[in-house]
């Protein structure tokens, strides 16, 4: 590449994070910072509206579960700043406390800083290990000229230009005057401090403003405004301040709400009364960017031609199960661990049915899982499967799997079917007599086939449907329908096609799968079966609910 055209694309790329951190700090307009303190809190300070993020060293070491006395290491640290940095566009500013040692350990840090996109480091002028600037009265602080050659040491080991250290002054903190706080932010400056932060524990900024009004902006100032957070803002913009940190307001808001959160499932032993007041889990998933898995797996997992989709139906409460779908549907209930939705979608996947439509209705906000898509019945009450089959009709699409929300099966069953010729077709469990039930409306999708199954499930013949239903003669059943269909891209253009038929007639929001099949079978489409001997299971009752445990 030639020095010109590397010019061009150093002109042509976005600024970068350093170099946007640099502009805040120079900004004649009074910048503000938001503390976080992992990648989550991170994503939510960019997600807000936020220009910066402030990277607490006191809710770093929180998070971690210990004091804010260099407890927590500086690798460690590094390592929560990576995954903050990694999930976010915005500057960060860590809190550096003392350089994480002496001027070795700080060049080091400034390194790897760098290396992991990180804007500045603010350290303070204290001894290693720290203590937190609100515990204890007059702490010592670093010699002069030893917390110089810090700064110094950081400046000459940036590897990007426009990395800022800011030098944190802890004068007045500890007790030792302005003239003290002045007479080292001046040597802090000399030695190459971008910015002096000037932090005070005093209820009022009458110190803090005192200091700016002195120091007479011959560097950039930022201050921690905690203790005195009854200053109106425009105090600061009034005093050239550079930019504000709100410092641990985060973290702290986030116990609050784990503590009355936790107390009160404790108390209720139950989860419902908090779960309207919470965020919903899906939100938590468009946070961590399920959305952009979802399209990446798209793009790189492999697939046949132009891949497989899959429909799921979950539409349907599962009223049987009594007191276990009174707050979620079947189809989330947890199966040795897992919702059973979970298990299904994971079968699918295996299959390389990557595209997964979910079709929802009761309580559809309890069906979240990553990584799919969803659309909602809304009148799933008062309609059938094919109303709800109809609410995913944009994915009945190229080569396409369709399978009721509530079955178990072996994962072979889906081969057998993606290696059959026909445009539709369907499992049916040639063992049907061997299924029993006690419940007197069970209802069961009974097929009749051109040919019987063999005894070993070899079968050397092509087998197709003839009929479909739930009230065949005894000598008509051949198997039973199991829930789960295939179609090549020929056969979901005959699905949508019987589909608007259905609609024209106005029988689309009564109908079922069952009725779909047998209709287009009479119409004399071929549509294939593969029969399986038994190991699958629909999860209507407790009774299947622990079945399906002993099942896997």
């Amino acid at each position: 590449m030639t020095a010109q055209s590397a010019l061009q694309v150093s002109a042509d790329s976005p600024p970068s994070k350093a170099s946007r951190f640099r502009a805040m700090l120079n900004s004649k307009n009074l910048e503000f910072l938001m503390e976080a303190h992992n990648g989550l809190s991170a994503k939510i300070v960019e997600e807000t509206g936020f220009s910066g993020i402030w990277a607490s060293g006191l809710s770093m070491s929180a998070a971690l579960g210990v004091r804010d006395n260099n407890e927590a290491s500086w690798t460690q640290i590094l390592e929560v700043l990576e995954f903050m940095s990694d999930c976010t566009s915005i500057p960060i500013l860590v809190d550096g406390d003392t350089g994480w040692g002496n001027f070795n350990n700080m060049r080091r840090a400034v390194v790897k800083l760098c290396q992991r996109d990180i804007a500045a480091i603010c350290i303070e002028d204290k001894l290693f290990p720290k203590t937190n600037s609100f515990l204890g009265d007059g702490q010592p602080l670093a010699d002069i000229d030893e917390f110089c050659g810090k700064i110094k040491a950081g400046k000459d080991s940036q590897t990007h230009p426009d990395f800022s250290i800011i030098a944190r002054l802890e004068a007045l903190i500890s007790g030792l005057g302005m003239a003290e706080a002045l007479r080292r932010a001046e040597a802090y400056h000399a030695a190459g401090a971008d910015a002096v932060l000037i932090h005070s524990k005093k209820s009022d900024a009458e110190e803090v403003l005192a200091f700016t009004r002195e120091w007479a902006n011959r560097c950039p100032v930022v201050i921690v405004p905690t203790k005195y957070p009854w200053t109106p803002t425009d105090r600061f913009r009034e005093a050239g301040i550079s930019i504000a940190i709100w410092a641990n307001h985060n973290m702290r808001a986030s116990i609050t709400a784990m503590r009355e959160t936790s107390r009160r499932i404790y108390r209720e032993e139950s989860i419902e009364g908090v779960d309207k007041e919470i965020v919903k889990v899906r939100d938590v998933f468009e946070l961590t960017g399920n959305d952009e898995l979802s399209e990446a797996e798209k793009r790189y997992l492999p697939s046949d031609g132009e891949g497989h989709r899959g429909i799921v139906l979950a539409a349907s409460r599962g009223a049987e199960l009594g007191k276990l779908t009174e707050d979620k549907p079947k189809c989330m209930i947890d199966v040795r661990g897992e919702p059973l939705l979970g298990r299904l979608v994971s079968a699918l996947k295996n299959a390389r049915v990557n595209d997964v439509t979910v079709v929802r209705g009761y309580k559809k906000d309890q069906i979240n899982l990553p990584s799919l898509s969803y659309v909602d019945n809304d009148l799933y009450e008062n309609t059938g499967e094919l109303a709800s089959l109809a609410c995913a009709r944009a994915a009945i699409t190229g080569s396409c799997i369709i399978a009721y929300g509530d079955v178990l099966f072996r994962q072979y069953y889906l081969d057998q079917l993606f290696e059959h010729n026909a445009d539709i077709v369907i499992a049916a469990d040639a063992l049907w007599k061997e299924r029993t039930s006690s419940d007197p409306k069970w209802v069961r999708d009974f097929i009749s086939a051109t040919v019987k199954s063999s005894q070993d499930f070899i079968d050397d013949k092509p087998v197709y449907l003839t009929a479909m239903g739930a009230d065949l003669a005894t000598t008509d059943i051949h198997g039973e329908w199991i829930g789960l269909a295939r179609m090549t891209e020929r056969g979901s253009e005959i699905i949508r096609d019987e589909m608007d038929a259905l609609q024209k007639e106005g029988k689309l929001n009564t109908a079922g799968l069952v009725d779909l099949f047998h209709r287009i079978a009479n119409k004399g489409h071929k549509i294939g079966i593969v029969y399986v001997p038994g190991q699958w299971l629909d999860v209507d009752d407790a009774s299947d609910l622990s079945a399906a445990g002993r099942f896997l």
